[in-house]
């Protein structure tokens, strides 16, 4: 019986080389459109299906190869008798191999100015249908979805004269995951498309690997990252790498935690956030890049090391030549002026991040997922920041202009401290943070600890509110000046007192920032 291959395909890399090996091997080869054209071009012999179901191209190329003479020929089930003689009663002949891939949707979508119409007008229909139609009958069928795969299949038809039945079985997993992950993307863009972003009954989310790491969060730990596929470009995926080793599991992690708090200040003032192990440990603002990181660095010299930084000016020499005195993880920037990047690149493991968006805000209504066994939780991301008009004082003493800024630019940190947190700061830095404890005063007893005798004067931030009256002892001990919390606790009224007994002001913000 004659064989068949049936390529129809977007992407035509080595589609051509493809079909000549397999017309040397004694296939026949039908095709459509463009590729058609790019076969016959090559002096190729091959076969318009328009000839195979007898009707032309029709609706300005949307009807091509939905007919029975093409779907009879993928999905006859060759050891099925039933199926051999009825397709030969209707004249239909097996097909054998397909090569296809699918309008570039992604791609459309991302275009500048793209319309709906022009979108929409990119769904594929015709060549899922066949990829679905060929995976569904794999064991007779080889089906190819990516251009690399015409190698393998190549080499096994010249070795052994057919493709084995475990290949055929891994490209028709290969079709599912292509078909599944389109369809997910055209999904997502419609769902874009609406006012109503409320969260869907069905998730389907299109993510594709960006790279496949040595190890997780731990070296037994497999790994890969992958990235969204309308990835925004204040996103990590985004970030060019200018130098330094590839990526890890826990550096991308504790990366993107360097980048949301960021986002938080965005690019009025200059400023640089210091995190480690996905905690903020230092946050500077300055009159300049170079005051910024000093800030963010003398906020806790000891916590930086090992630790990423992430800063939202170029980075110029003088700020290269005091970050090249720590050993940090990744320095993540807008830009790096080139005296600059000649002091880093001199330290063969820093990994350089040049990121131009960085200090854009994250778009209200994206998701914030996390995986838990057998299911998953999603939320909004917490996109909300109060300013100075939300806030409710609550104690006789009003905090000053300076307290003010300072309660705004602590709960701004606070957000992105684990809970229970508690963030100290005075002179547009941190000068203690207390991460994901327990119970609150442990958290404000670390925080006191770290910032030493610069807890005097400062003020302190906590993610919630003050089942008691506790933590407002142990700033007055410290000398605390003022304090931001949701408020909200019943109890409330005995940690305003107590402010009010140790002359510290204290403002409630009625939103409260957990970070589990």
């Amino acid at each position: 019986m004659k064989k068949r291959a049936l390529l129809s395909v977007f992407d035509k890399t080595g589609v051509v080389e493809f079909a000549k090996a397999l017309t040397d091997l004694g296939f026949e080869i039908l095709s459509t459109g463009g590729t058609y054209k790019a076969l016959a071009d090559a002096n190729l012999p091959c076969v318009e299906v328009s000839e195979v179901t007898g009707f032309p191209e029709c609706l300005d190329g949307r009807v091509k190869t939905l007919h029975p003479a093409v779907h009879g020929g993928l999905l006859a089930m060759r050891d099925n008798p039933d199926h051999m003689a009825r397709i030969a009663e209707l004249g239909i002949e097996p097909i054998d191999i397909v090569a296809v891939n699918l309008y570039p949707f992604a791609a459309t979508i991302q275009k500048e100015g793209v319309s709906l119409e022009e979108c929409i007008e990119n769904i594929d229909i015709g060549g899922p249908t066949m990829l679905r139609a060929a995976a569904k009958n794999w064991q007779d069928v080889a089906v190819i979805v990516n251009p690399a795969d015409y190698a393998v299949v190549l080499e096994e038809l010249q070795a052994q004269g057919e493709v084995s039945r475990a290949t055929k079985f891994l490209l028709c997993g290969k079709v599912f995951e292509h078909t599944a992950h389109y369809d997910s993307l055209i999904n997502q863009y419609l769902r874009g498309q609406r006012e109503d972003c409320s969260l869907p009954e069905v998730i389907s989310l299109p993510y594709e690997r960006v790279q496949s790491m040595r190890y997780g969060e731990n070296p037994h730990q497999g790994a890969a990252f992958y990235r969204e596929a309308m990835a925004l470009p204040n996103t990590l995926p985004a970030a060019k790498q200018l130098h330094g080793k590839e990526l890890s599991y826990n550096n991308i992690n504790d990366a993107n935690g360097v980048l949301d708090c960021l986002k938080e200040f965005g690019s009025d003032l200059p400023t640089a956030v210091a995190v480690k192990h996905a905690n903020p440990c230092g946050v500077g603002q300055g009159q300049s890049i170079f005051d910024a990181y000093m800030n963010a660095y003398n906020a806790d010299p000891v916590s930086i090391f090992g630790g990423i930084v992430a800063l939202n000016r170029a980075v110029d020499l003088a700020t290269a030549q005091e970050l090249a005195k720590t050993f940090l993880e990744i320095i993540i920037a807008p830009a790096f002026d080139s005296d600059a990047l000649e002091v880093l690149t001199k330290k063969p493991n820093i990994r350089l991040l040049v990121l131009p968006a960085l200090a854009e805000k994250n778009p209200k209504g994206a998701w914030d997922m996390k995986r838990v066994a057998g299911g998953l939780l999603v939320q909004e991301l917490d996109t909300d920041m109060i300013d100075e008009t939300a806030l409710e004082c609550v104690t006789k003493r009003k905090p000053t202009a300076e307290e003010i800024s300072q309660l705004l630019f602590g709960w701004k940190v606070v957000k992105h401290v684990k809970s229970n947190g508690i963030v100290l700061a005075k002179g547009n830095r941190t000068v203690g943070i207390g991460p994901g404890q327990t119970n609150r005063v442990t958290a404000l007893e670390l925080a006191i600890r770290y910032a030493g005798e610069n807890a005097k004067g400062s003020i302190l931030a906590s993610d919630a509110f003050f089942p008691f009256d506790d933590c407002v002892v142990a700033a007055q001990k410290a000398g605390i000046t003022a304090i931001i919390q949701p408020g909200g606790s019943i109890r409330d009224k005995d940690s305003i007192a107590k402010c009010d007994e140790a002359g510290i002001a204290m403002v409630f913000t009625g939103m409260r920032h957990f970070k589990h």
